[in-house]
Parts: C-alpha cells; structure tokens; sequence
C-alpha cells in the first residue's frame, strides 16, 4: 500500500528522535553494537508513536488513504445495504459492548471482485465488491462484517500490525523512516491475526448477530455457500483463519447451544433435527443449496427455543412455517407444505 504521506512522517520522526540523543564516546568495540540498539530502539518509539496516531486522531486521515488506494464503488445499492448493515451490527453490538459509539466505524466498498473485506487501524472497514457478489443475503455479509468489527473491538489490528512489525524491525535494524514507512504500509490491508484471534472474532460476529435481526443460521450458511462456491479455496484474507468446514461446524455447534440443545443438523444430509427427531431436508431455491438453506432454517429454530417458544404452536402462515411469532422457513417447490412441516413439527418439538 502507497501511503507517501505516513512514510514521510515515520522518517521525520526518525531523524528528529536520532537529533535528540547525545551519546558519549564509548569504545569502538561497542560504537556499533551501541548504535544498533539505539537505532532499532528509535525505530520502535517512531512505529508506536504512528501507529497509535492513525489508530486515533489521525483515522479519518488514513481513511482518505485507504479510499485512494483501493478505490471507491459508488454504486448506491451497495452503500445502502452496507449502511444499513454497518448501523445494525453497530446497534447490535452496543448491546454487549457500548465502546463501539467511542470510535464510530468508517467504511467503504471498494472495487476488488475478491471475496474479502478487512478492518484497519482506527476503526476503518473496506469491504470488497466482491463480497456483495459472493453471499445470498445482507445476513450473511453481516456474518463476515461482524467478525472484522470483532478485530475492531478487541483491538486485534492494532496488536497484530504492532507485532508484525516488531519482528520485522527486529530482524534487520533499517536506517531511515522510509523503509520504516514501507513496513507500516505493507500490512495496513493485509495483518495476519494468529489463530486464537480469529476465532475469538467468530465468536463475537455470532454474538453480535444473535443480538440483532440477523437470522444467526447465516453465520455458518456462509461458509457453507464459500465451499460451495470456492472450492478451490478463496481470497488470501481467508488463509489465517480456520478452514471454512471447521467454521461451518464451529457455528452449528453455536446455534445448538442457543438453541438449548433442541437444534441439530447433520450436515452432510442437509437434514435439520429438533429433539434429535428428524424435521426437514430443505429443498434447493434460488441460488441457495439445501445444505445452505438448511443453516437459515436452523438460525430461525434456535432463535424461536431461544425466546422461549418451547411451548408454542407450530402453525401454516400462507407459504411460510411459523412457531409462536417467529419465522421458520418459507416453503417453496420441492418443500413440504407448510402446513405439513407445520404438523410435523408440532409432533417432535
């Protein structure tokens, strides 16, 4: 990433810290040994000091960068659905951690066909066109943006950019602020989070979608569909994180959980199971398999036990199975009726 302004400014911090040092003649046997310690010490002042400035007053000013960097998609369908799911994880997340309005987020879609979005330093998310492209719905792009926001909230950017870094510099002492520079403005897209971190992340996107409108079944549809749709693999965002199958799996275990232990699926069938009895196999729809769907109609069970409609009817609304208030599934060719899957339901849960 080209960020001429923040080399600039590493390497006047660099050269101001290196006049501000007055250091006493020592032998030259340890002049050079000396040097190396201060310089690599000066080096760590500067990186901390920029970084901590784009993580906070200097935000919106890397926001521009990022912007100029990766291009803006101006298509207004896309920065409404991202507006209107940037405001609901926010609202979502306050929830459970309301230091999310101290630092509100900035985003953007930029031009990329990958299927990636990353968050940065101060709060700042680029999420890619591609991303739009991939996923069924705003529930499952949602899923991804929460555990970015998850990265957000836990610091995780500011630790991983600061550690990759050290090592860097600890491993070859550079001489000027530009190369600095460059180091810092290799990894602003690109940090890479060690395991734990990534999975802390997924945990929060789930409990940020489950404290919102967002059907928390997307949370493991979603790496069902990359599967699906990637088999070979996907975007090099993906790389750090666990396998897509253990994240499906992951989130199923989760949404058993939420539902109190009613909710199973066996994946491999596509079959949805309530008490361990079996309920439904969703047939394919639109640009979603059955194994997709089979997730959404998981989310909405798990979310109905969950709100404590153990007790409730399982009735026929037109097309579409309800329990209590809630939406189970839509019934479309090649479904049950709903009034079946209605009575089928009501036997088992």
């Amino acid at each position: 990433m080209n960020l001429k302004k923040l080399q600039k400014k590493l390497a006047a911090l660099v050269v101001a810290g290196t006049v501000a040092f007055s250091v006493v003649p020592v032998p030259t046997a340890h002049a050079d040994l000396l040097g190396t310690v201060l310089g690599a010490g000066l080096q760590y002042a500067a990186l901390n000091q920029q970084l901590n400035y784009y993580d906070n007053e200097g935000r919106d000013e890397l926001f521009q960068q990022m912007q100029q960097e990766y291009g803006v998609n101006e298509d207004p369908y896309l920065n409404e659905r991202l507006d209107s799911i940037m405001g609901s994880l926010t609202g979502a997340i306050a929830q459970v951690d309301p230091t999310v309005y101290d630092k509100p987020y900035n985003y953007f879609v930029n031009n990329d066909k990958s299927f990636n979005a990353f968050c940065t330093l101060g709060h700042n998310i680029s999420v890619n066109t591609g991303m739009f492209d991939m996923v069924a719905n705003d529930d499952e792009v949602a899923v991804v943006l929460g555990h970015e926001m998850g990265h957000g909230q836990k610091k995780h950017v500011q630790k991983g950019m600061r550690d990759t870094l050290i090592a860097q510099v600890g491993a070859a002492v550079l001489t000027n602020g530009s190369a600095l520079g460059q180091l810092i403005a290799g990894v602003v897209g690109n940090v890479h989070m060690p395991r734990a971190k990534e999975r802390e992340a997924d945990k929060l996107a789930f409990e940020y979608i489950t404290h919102s409108s967002y059907n928390p079944g997307a949370c493991a549809a979603i790496w069902q569909r990359v599967m699906e749709k990637s088999p070979g693999g996907g975007s090099s965002f993906l790389s750090d994180h666990p396998d897509h199958k253990d994240r499906r799996d992951t989130y199923a275990k989760s949404l058993t959980e939420y539902s109190g232990g009613k909710v199973k699926i066996d994946a491999d069938a596509a079959l949805v199971k309530v008490n361990g009895k079996d309920f439904v196999t969703p047939a394919p729809a639109d640009d979603m398999s059955s194994h997709e769907r089979a997730y959404f109609v998981m989310g909405n069970l798990a979310t109905a036990y969950h709100n404590g409609y153990n007790n409730a009817n399982a009735w026929a609304d037109g097309n579409v199975l309800m329990l209590g208030d809630q939406p189970i599934m839509e019934a479309v060719y090649g479904d049950p009726s709903a009034s079946e899957l209605a009575e089928r339901l009501n036997a088992i849960k």
